[in-house]
């Protein structure tokens, strides 16, 4: 046997496996909360319940996360400085931490302005290199010519100890904004994910697993543990990526649409001919367009924990609360507490203010909020929260103000995650329907009741409702995937459920995630297609952490050295060379190709007679055949695993 450890830590659930890779059989698995504030204690509990007599035969551990997304949807990245060379930015940054400086290249490498405000640079980052985590270069140009990248990531390194990116290193594409704004997402995400991988080498260390560690890219190829940490804006989306190939795995399909349902999220993404399906352009996610290459994806944020709350109708999401019936199993008095539960005025409801809502504190350490101010009212609030729910009435009634003081102070809290909010959610209303059975249902059908009487509903008929909306949102997702130019509003009306319409999906649909067993015969009743829910679905994206391959693609692009020169650039990952002969210029292209393809392999322990090579040759002539300029794409492929 050669057994491998797959682990995914996601916003809600941290999964473990253990895997038979020679075999493709999954051994044995579990799962268990994800703790924010503390994530080795969630990443233990979820291999402390898999059979830990396999543990010293472990051979090989990857891992993917959504950790990096979540983080930078919430806007919770840690405080990085931006050094932009060449040009400024007028659009949106995460940061306020910015310095623009004379330099950059033009579009064939040559210098624009020397780099002469070095001093500057200095007095920047002496100035901020106690206030923020990491730093940020990004040169106009720079893909064409690094140098004045390198120059100033070099003299940061002189300053200060604190990790520095370069717009380069991440992206062979052209868009001076895109590649400022993921150099900056990338330093702020490396404090992020150097704590997701300390925790997993400290419980590996702590189990006495000796393996090597890897981890999964959000384009489905594997990655070394170290370059993870170097590039971790290329994890946003890891998570999505492992259900893609974990399902495809699973189901024992090459080629299938996968839809993840977790408990933020939904997911649909393509597999063809075992190769995930990637975006044309870069991963986009909390509004900031990167440049990173990612799986194809539609998404949306409902999920089995999303919160489900009334007004003048019934909302589902976009925010994540713990369920009722899994909060009634840390804390047996809530059962009590929903049977008294004051009844809030509707005019007055919210997400916030609902008769099914409670709050508790979390940790304030969590993702460097400590360093956040908060407001007289909020310190008050946090003082009275503890491990134990707490109402809107019990607050009002610890602090002495009306239940309308606080709506807002609450809400400022949980999305900063001082605060966690319980509430209903289509978790619960599974358990009141006998659907998905896993923790208290009593708690469920109190929470029903309570939302279910200001809609004049019965509790039956209000869960059923919740249902049918999960498995519209799931197929419209699935509808979405395929149908990019046409507006979600009208697919909407294209499947209402007085409808007869059905459609008709030609690959099978693998459903992965905790609940979705529940959901099968209803999604069927409008998508027509072979739905699959596989054996070990629940852990779906653990499986497809272990089964990655290595990949590396090169960029080389050869023409001409500039207007009015006779020479020849060569531009590469490596930087810009010169030559006097265009067919010297192309053969170098050719070598630098493959030699950058099995430098990167080696560091896996992979030869070019282990890989799979491709070098794909593109050229751009002119009106009499002369070429213009030629783009070389090398790409290798390998199994990490021996």
């Amino acid at each position: 046997m050669y057994l491998g450890l797959g682990i995914d830590t996601g916003g809600t659930y941290t999964d473990s496996i253990i895997m038979d890779i020679s075999a493709g059989t999954v051994m044995d698995s579990n799962k268990s909360l994800t703790t924010h504030s503390n994530l080795i204690k969630g990443i233990k509990n979820s291999i402390e319940g898999l059979d830990n007599s396999y543990l010293k035969d472990i051979e090989f551990v990857s891992v993917s996360t959504t950790l990096a997304t979540n983080t930078t949807l919430e806007g919770k990245g840690h405080p990085a400085g931006l050094i932009l060379i060449g040009h400024s930015i007028t659009g949106a940054l995460s940061t306020d931490n910015v310095l623009s400086i004379k330099g950059g290249h033009d579009a064939d490498g040559n210098v624009i302005e020397d780099l002469d405000d070095l001093g500057l640079v200095e007095d920047f980052v002496m100035e901020n290199k106690d206030k923020v985590s990491s730093f940020a270069v990004s040169s106009y140009f720079g893909v064409r010519n690094p140098e004045h990248e390198i120059i100033v990531k070099d003299l940061i390194g002189e300053l200060t100890d604190k990790p520095v990116v370069c717009g380069h290193e991440l992206s062979s594409s052209l868009g001076a904004y895109e590649r400022a704004v993921t150099a900056l997402l990338n330093a702020q995400l490396i404090p992020v994910t150097d704590q997701f991988i300390r925790s997993i080498l400290s419980v590996m260390e702590e189990k006495g697993i000796d393996a090597d560690l890897m981890m999964m890219k959000c384009d489905g190829s594997l990655v070394r543990i170290e370059d993870a940490l170097k590039k971790p804006v290329e994890s946003i989306f890891s998570g999505p990526a492992a259900s893609l190939v974990g399902a495809s795995h699973l189901a024992g399909v090459k080629t299938c649409l996968t839809m993840d349902v977790g408990g933020t999220s939904t997911d649909v993404s393509m597999i063809s001919n075992g190769i995930p399906e990637t975006s044309d352009s870069g991963a986009k996610v909390g509004g900031w367009s990167t440049m990173v290459k990612a799986i194809k994806m539609c998404t949306s944020a409902l999920g089995g924990d999303s919160h489900v709350w009334v007004q003048t109708g019934v909302s589902i999401g976009p925010n994540r609360v713990t369920p009722l019936c899994l909060a009634a199993i840390n804390h047996p008095d809530l059962i009590d507490k929903l049977a008294e539960m004051d009844k809030p005025n509707v005019r007055h409801m919210n997400d916030i203010i609902q008769p099914t809502t409670f709050f508790v504190r979390s940790d304030s350490e969590f993702q460097g909020m400590k360093d956040a101010v908060l407001s007289s009212n909020e310190k008050e609030v946090l003082d009275v929260l503890g491990d134990e729910p707490l109402s809107l009435s019990d607050i009002s009634m610890k602090l002495g103000e009306h239940t309308l003081m606080f709506s807002s102070i609450l809400a400022s809290l949980v999305k900063r995650r001082y605060v966690q909010q319980i509430g209903f959610t289509p978790t619960d209303a599974l358990h009141v329907l006998r659907d998905y059975i896993k923790w208290d249902s009593k708690a469920s059908r109190l929470g029903a009741e309570l939302l279910a009487e200001y809609l004049d509903m019965g509790m039956g008929g209000f869960c059923s409702y919740i249902k049918e909306q999960v498995v519209k949102n799931m197929s419209l997702n699935i509808i979405s995937f395929f149908e990019e130019d046409v507006r979600r509003s009208d697919i909407e009306k294209m499947i209402d459920f007085s409808s007869p319409l059905t459609f008709k999906v030609n690959h099978p649909v693998v459903l992965v995630g905790g609940p979705v067993k529940a959901y099968l015969t209803d999604i069927n009743n409008m998508i027509d297609a072979n739905i699959i829910v596989p054996e070990h679905h629940e852990v779906g994206n653990a499986v497809g952490a272990l089964l990655g391959d290595v990949v590396h693609r090169t960029d080389v692009l050869v023409r001409g050295a500039g207007a009015g020169s006779n020479q020849y650039a060569v531009f590469s990952e490596t930087g810009r060379e010169v030559f006097d002969e265009y067919t010297d210029a192309v053969a170098h292209g050719l070598e630098l190709s493959k030699k950058l393809i099995a430098e990167h392999m080696t560091g896996y322990g992979l030869d070019m007679n282990m890989i799979d090579f491709d070098l794909a040759r593109h050229d751009v002539r002119s009106g009499f055949g002369t070429s213009l300029e030629t783009k070389l794409v090398a790409t290798g492929i390998g199994s990490p695993r021996r």
